[in-house]
This record gives C-alpha cells, sequence and structure tokens, in this order.
C-alpha cells in the first residue's frame, strides 16, 4: 500500500473515495452531503460510517462519511475512526482513497499523517495459516492521500516503518512455538543484519557457559532446543552511547517443573512478545534511517519440564556472581533477563530497557490497556511515558520501594526469584533491578497489552510505537 501527501483537495480528487470527516452536532459546509447524512440519520458517533456514491460537490466516484465525535476532535477518537475507515474500505473494496486536513486537540499535522499511515498500515496485517496455500490477498486498498499544504512525506514514511516494524512483531508472535523457536529468532536477526547492514553477534550455549550465565543456562536445559543470546546493533550517530532494549524471548513457557495448568497454556508461544517488540523496534528504526545507536540483546529459550530441568529449590549463580533461589521454575523471564542486563554492561548504555511478558499480576493490575513501567530513574520513566501518550501506545508506572525488595530474600542464596503472591510484577522488576545497578533502566512489563486471546487470538505489536517514538526523541 503507498502514501502520499497531496496538495490536491479532497473535493477535487479524482479517484475511487474521499473521506468526509462529520463532527458530532456540526452540519457539513457540503449541503447534498449533509442532505442524504440527514436521510440516513447519520449521528456522527465515534467511528459510524456510511458510503454514499457520486455527491455534487465531490469528483471521487464515492464518499466516506465518518463519525469523529463532538469538537474538539481529541486523539483517542481519531483513532477509533481510522480502524473504523479501515474497516469500511475493506468492504467496499476501494483502491485509493484520500483524506481531509484534520484538526485533533493538542496535535499537530505531523502526528496526524504519522498516525493515519501506521494505523492504516498496521491494520492491512494479516495472520499467516501454517502451510496454507491460500494466498489471497485480501487487502485492495492500494493507495492513501493525505490532503497537506506542506509537500513533506517524512511523517508518513515514519508511520509506515513504525507499522512494518509492527508487523515483524506480529508475525513472530503468531507464528507456532515449533517453528518460532530460539534458533528461528536468532536466523530471523541475522536476516535483519544482512538486509538493514547490521552487526549482529549470536552467543550459544557455550559461550554463555563460559560468561557465567548459568541463571539464563537453568531455563534452557529442560528442553531439547538450546538457548541463545543474540544482539544486533544499528549505529548511526557516530560514537554516541547507544540506547539498548532486551526483549525476553521465551519462545514457550510450560512453567517447567512448576507446570502451568492446561487452560490457555497455547497462548505461552507469546512469551516471546518482548524478543518480537525489539526486532520490531530495530527494523522499525532501520528503514527511517534514524541517526541513533540501537543495540537489541535478546536472551531466548523455550521452558520445559524434562528430567534435567531445573527444580524448585535449587540454587543458580547468575553472570553477575549473585545467586538466586529458584523457588517457581515458572518465574522463568526474570532468570533469562538477569544475565542479559549483565551483559548489557558491555555496550557502555546511555540507557537500557527491558521489554518482557513478566507477571499476570500485571493483568490484574492494569488489564489489557497500559503496559506496566518501573524504572531507577524518574527522568526515563517520564519520557517513556510521554512517548507512549503520544504514540497512542501507554505505560503506566508503578513503584519499585525498597520494602518490596525485602520480600526476595532468600535463607539460601542472594535471592529467590519470587517474593510471594503480593505485588508480584513489583517484585518481579525489583529482582530485574538488582542487575542494573550500574546504569539507567526502566522495565515494561507486556504481559497484558503484547497480544489478544480469544477469538481473535493474536500478537499487537505492542509496544512497538511507544519504544521507537522514545527512540525518535533521541535524534
Amino acid at each position: 500500500m503507498e502514501f502520499l501527501v497531496t496538495h490536491q483537495t479532497v473535493e477535487h480528487f479524482d479517484g475511487d473515495c474521499a473521506v468526509a470527516f462529520i463532527i458530532e452536532g456540526l452540519a457539513h459546509q457540503n449541503s447534498d452531503l449533509q442532505q442524504l447524512l440527514e436521510i440516513n440519520q447519520f449521528d456522527a458517533k465515534v467511528g459510524e460510517t456510511l458510503i454514499l456514491n457520486r455527491i455534487d460537490g465531490y469528483k471521487a466516484k464515492r464518499v466516506l462519511a465518518v463519525g469523529i465525535g463532538e469538537s474538539p476532535v481529541t486523539d483517542k477518537n481519531y483513532l477509533k475512526s481510522l480502524k473504523a475507515i479501515y474497516s469500511a474500505l475493506a468492504s467496499a473494496k476501494a483502491k485509493n482513497v484520500v483524506f481531509p486536513g484534520i484538526e485533533i486537540e493538542n496535535r499537530d499535522e505531523s502526528w496526524v499523517q504519522l498516525t493515519t499511515a501506521r494505523v492504516l498500515q498496521n491494520a492491512i496485517y494479516q495472520i499467516d495459516k501454517v502451510n496454507s496455500d491460500d494466498s489471497t490477498e485480501k487487502n485492495t486498498l492500494e493507495a492513501v492521500s493525505i490532503y497537506s499544504e506542506n509537500s513533506d512525506a517524512s511523517n508518513v514514511l515514519k508511520g509506515v516503518a513504525i507499522a512494518n516494524g509492527m508487523a515483524l512483531t506480529r508475525k513472530l508472535g503468531d507464528l507456532p512455538s515449533n517453528i518460532c523457536t530460539p534458533s528461528y529468532l536468532a536466523e530471523t536477526a541475522k536476516s535483519l543484519a544482512k538486509n538493514y547492514k547490521l552487526e549482529c553477534e549470536v552467543l550459544e550455549e557455550s559461550d554463555m557457559e563460559g560468561l557465567g550465565m548459568h541463571s539464563l543456562l537453568s531455563v534452557s536445559k529442560g528442553s531439547s532446543e538450546p538457548g541463545k543470546l543474540f544482539s544486533l546493533s544499528y549505529k548511526n550517530a557516530g560514537e554516541d552511547q547507544p540506547v539498548v532494549l532486551v526483549g525476553k524471548g521465551v519462545t514457550f513457557d510450560s512453567g517447567g517443573i512448576s507446570l502451568k495448568s492446561g487452560a490457555k497454556m497455547d497462548e505461552m508461544k507469546f512469551d516471546m512478545c518482548g524478543a518480537a517488540s525489539v526486532l520490531g523496534v530495530i527494523k522499525a528504526v532501520a528503514e527511517m534511517k534514524l541517526k541513533v545507536n540501537l543495540t537489541v540483546v535478546v536472551p531466548t529459550v523455550e521452558n520445559m519440564p524434562a528430567h534435567d530441568a531445573s527444580k524448585p529449590g535449587d540454587v543458580v549463580k547468575s553472570m553477575s556472581g549473585q545467586t538466586v533461589e529458584i523457588l517457581n521454575t515458572d518465574a522463568e523471564g526474570r532468570l533469562i533477563l538477569c544475565d542479559a542486563l549483565t551483559y548489557c554492561s558491555k555496550f557502555s548504555p546511555k540507557v537500557v530497557i527491558d521489554i518482557a511478558t513478566l507477571t499476570g499480576a500485571v493483568i490484574i493490575a492494569l488489564g489489557k490497556h497500559h503496559s506496566g513501567l518501573m524504572s531507577n530513574n524518574q527522568s526515563l520513566a517520564d519520557d517513556l511515558k510521554e512517548a507512549g501518550i503520544d504514540a497512542m501506545d501507554t505505560a503506566w508506572q508503578l513503584p519499585l520501594d525498597e520494602e518490596y525488595d525485602e520480600l526476595l530474600k532468600s535463607n539460601f542464596a542472594d535471592m529467590a526469584n519470587i517474593g510471594g503472591r503480593e505485588a508480584g510484577t513489583v517484585t518481579a522488576a525489583c529482582f530485574l533491578a538488582r542487575f542494573t545497578k550500574d546504569y539507567r533502566w526502566a522495565h515494561l512489563d507486556i504481559a497484558g497489552t503484547a497480544w489478544i486471546g480469544g477469538s481473535k487470538k493474536g500478537a499487537t505489536g505492542r509496544p512497538v510505537p511507544l519504544l521507537t517514538e522514545y527512540i525518535m526523541r533521541q535524534t
């Protein structure tokens, strides 16, 4: 799908379809269109759509009237209207469409262009059925034009790049775990390195053994799939310190010896969405050719209950030298992340942000709307929150007080890997914080936002928009 910025007004667009935004309670300036809206009892509620043919004053074959709520138009209402627009255009099998200029409360034109391109490009994503011969292209929309007096299309291209990163994240998340293994993720990284001229390094289990990553290896040893730790580096800002993103890559989480219940265990293929998201971010950044240095680090394993798997009560030594008593093998994400976070020091990072589907507790706390955010640096936390608001991919900050950290005490090691039932999301972050003393660090718990279940089961591509917006602000 092609995105364009055009000087041609919507009324003069000689194509398949023109969008007309309708504000609730206000008459449209085109009297013929307004009359038809009244005849059809169009209320202009947010997301309400109506396709009309051959309207006087419009050269386009069809006009898509879209309700956008009351004035002033909010960004949330605009986002809802975009999703409704795509559905209507898909149903009408429109091939090209033009958008008018629109004023959004507290947003500028660049935001409108980027968001429009990102949302519509993301909407064309389709889940590929495994080994299916069905190659039918369901999307018929070929071109989207956005009216502007400014011919600069850079923001539109950024929106497309972010959506392309989200598509990679969603594709990796949606793949079944018998295909998307740690080795598959490592090969994906190598492919990205080749396509975008990135630096790539893949550590095998023997390499990690030599580095003392016994915490990470304690998770992978229960599976026949070998664990990996790989890094990708994009360098386009000289000797600047890099932003480092760490993505949890548990390609399937059975819980190990602390076996999960069978209900919804199929969704544990999504436990690598943190890894998928950082790969999506570096793809988007590389496509935009941003003037930044970015490194992504992915520890990736499969957590299985084999005869040699870790057992509750085992004690392992991390790369940092700190020891961990494993009280629950289903709290495995933090065991692989802690060694990856220690490894990050080699990159002399500007900041480190880890992204992980870490705790079910964050879903109880925040549901599916906000990602959980914790940090050892308030300025970094504020920057991430602001980026999330701008990208409409929000995070909510939770505390990281020392009182919570005390819940990780162990009689047999420097710490336990769980802190009990209370404040599970916070104690998980407290565990990680013990390995991030040397740099500014933030943790995003995306267990509630990385995928949806039920009949619409699939990865969402979050938090690629949040992270990409944050990195764009570093240029």
